[in-house]
């Protein structure tokens, strides 16, 4: 944003965010739109929860990231593997994985895992199908028949992710949260982003999301995705709890690894090649589990990710500009539609 408009943006943003709050589309908000050299604008508004109203947002609340899991755990993963050359995106699992040599999954890649066009079933539904035993919960959902054939149409689905946890731990022998801190949240200095449940002392200033008819509370640094729960709190869909400033870090290093203060993982390579339409044709158009923004030009090229909790990032190389945008709109409603009128006004607004 220039200098000329920036308070004019920023006042707009405010006012956008506001009424959000009043109007009831989340309890509060927490935003921050910056670049390769860090934060430009941030604010916040609203409270934590709508019953003790005292209890306001604030820059380190901690939110439920909810799908942007994906991001900061699987998806930078993933990438650096295969900057490290562990990884080829086009060979089927079945050929170096022993898991799944064989099964219906043996002849997914992981491109397709990361486009969503694996064909693999639409939702995760572990503990119908599988019970509650982690084990047997992995071995039904790498074993389980696809849905369609391998890159014959996009349809997201969570068991994407998670498969590519999987993944991710048998490249590295390791449990998914250890990878995701060692490669990617310690070298960013991103430390307070963590899977769940949280310690009481951080708990306690996260956003409550949605109302738990088991114990008639919201849920607060306990994860809201059923999946992430039942796993313990960490697998690849689910279950990561992270700050804004953590966020920005994150944003930060994918536009400029070359200057950021730190390296992780994965690099400018891997930032670059997810962020280009890879599904040939099929709509909707996805890059590597990021999308496209709706409604952005080629010149802005802006790519999104959203949590189903309420949370957002986005980012554009060819602007030089990233955006978060922070709520605990399930503590609410599960509608989606007003959330989106916000995002997508926060969005026009940030990349203008």
């Amino acid at each position: 944003m220039t200098t000329a408009n920036r308070e004019t943006i920023i006042d707009r943003i405010e006012a956008l965010l506001d009424e959000g709050a009043r109007d009831k589309v989340y309890p509060g908000a927490v935003w921050a739109v910056g670049d390769s050299r860090g934060v430009q604008a941030s604010g916040t508004t609203g409270v934590l929860d709508p019953d003790e109203p005292e209890a306001r947002m604030r820059p380190d609340t901690v939110f439920d990231a909810a799908s942007l899991t994906k991001i900061v755990a699987v998806w930078s993963c993933i990438g650096a593997f295969w900057e490290d050359g562990l990884l080829d995106l086009d060979e089927p699992l079945g050929g170096f994985w022993p898991a799944v040599e064989g099964r219906p999954l043996g002849q997914v890649t992981a491109r397709q895992l990361l486009t969503h066009t694996a064909g693999v079933p639409l939702r995760a539904q572990l503990k119908n199908l599988y019970g509650t035993d982690p084990d047997a919960i992995r071995r039904g959902v790498l074993h389980e028949e696809l849905h369609r054939p391998p890159g014959e149409a996009v349809e997201y689905t969570d068991r994407a992710a998670l498969i590519l946890g999987y993944l991710a731990e048998h490249l590295s022998g390791q449990p998914l949260e250890q990878i995701a801190t060692a490669r990617t949240w310690q070298p960013l200095g991103m430390e307070t982003t963590r899977f769940g449940p949280l310690p009481p002392a951080m708990a306690a200033r996260c956003a409550p999301t949605e109302l738990d008819q088991d114990s008639d509370t919201h849920l607060k640094g306990t994860a809201h995705d059923f999946s992430a729960r039942l796993l313990g709190g960490v697998c690849g869909i689910a279950g990561v709890f992270t700050v804004l400033d953590d966020l920005a870090r994150f944003l930060r290093y994918m536009l400029d690894a070359a200057t950021a203060s730190a390296q992780a993982g994965f690099g400018p390579e891997w930032t670059s090649h997810s962020l280009t339409v890879q599904t040939n044709g099929l709509q909707p158009a996805r890059g590597l589990f990021w999308h496209p923004a709706p409604g952005t030009t080629e010149e802005q090229d802006v790519w999104v990710h959203y949590g189903f909790t309420g949370t957002g990032m986005w980012i554009s190389p060819a602007m030089d500009r990233w955006a978060v945008l922070l709520t605990n709109k399930l503590f609410y409603t599960r509608d989606r539609q007003p959330l989106t009128d916000v995002r997508d006004a926060f969005r026009q607004l940030a990349f203008s």
